[in-house]
């Protein structure tokens, strides 16, 4: 391989490293394998579903390590979730228990993702309304700050114009500091409307062009 990273079509072979990925860049950006009994709770959440229903949409990068980041998503975020709650979601609800009897102060890191298979929130119409596609990308620390997320981006969304996709959001961590100038830098704004300023997500959008 050469030793500059490739971006590549997802395979079933990568899914493993793609879960380990969102594990260990769950927390704000870093490393939340410390947080989590099953190490692939988040993964359940924020790759596997894109990985396994829609490897269209989802690619890899790739270095002499081994993969090091991926992006995923959708071009339909309203049919997207529509789609988990048939195929997605039930399988794991049978093989996780839902924590409704503990308090959300005192849930477990692994009992509050359990929570969201459980009881997963939509994403707001307005959002997906004017913003109908969206994506997840995480890259490995040592891919950060090189150039890779936005040349992983821009492959990303050709795959997605060819599949019809127009504008599209994220959805940012408030607290994650660093992911907000980086969207910013690919085009997205603040999407946020009055009610919405007070979640944990930020979210932001881009006009399809």
């Amino acid at each position: 391989m050469s030793d500059d990273p490739q971006i590549r079509p997802f395979n079933q072979a990568d899914l493993d490293a793609c879960y380990a990925i969102s594990l260990a860049t769950g927390r704000v950006g870093g490393d939340a394998s410390h947080l989590y009994r099953d190490p692939k709770m988040m993964g359940h959440i924020y790759i596997a579903p894109y990985a396994l229903l829609e490897p269209g949409l989802t690619l890899i990068v790739e270095d002499h390590d081994g993969v090091a980041g991926f992006v995923a998503g959708v071009v339909d975020t309203a049919a997207w979730e529509e789609r988990l709650e048939r195929e997605w979601w039930p399988p794991l609800r049978r093989r996780y228990a839902d924590p409704v009897d503990v308090p959300p102060d005192r849930q477990t890191a692994d009992q509050r993702r359990a929570a969201m298979i459980h009881h997963p929130a939509r994403t707001p119409l307005e959002i997906a309304d004017r913003y109908p596609a969206h994506l997840h990308m995480n890259l490995l620390p040592r891919l950060q700050r090189r150039g890779i997320g936005s040349a992983l981006f821009a492959t990303w969304l050709g795959v997605a114009r060819e599949r019809g996709a127009g504008a599209l959001h994220v959805g940012v961590s408030r607290p994650n500091s660093g992911a907000v100038p980086f969207w910013r830098k690919l085009g997205f704004v603040p999407a946020d409307q009055p009610g919405l300023l007070r979640e944990r997500t930020l979210w932001m959008g881009r006009d399809g062009h």
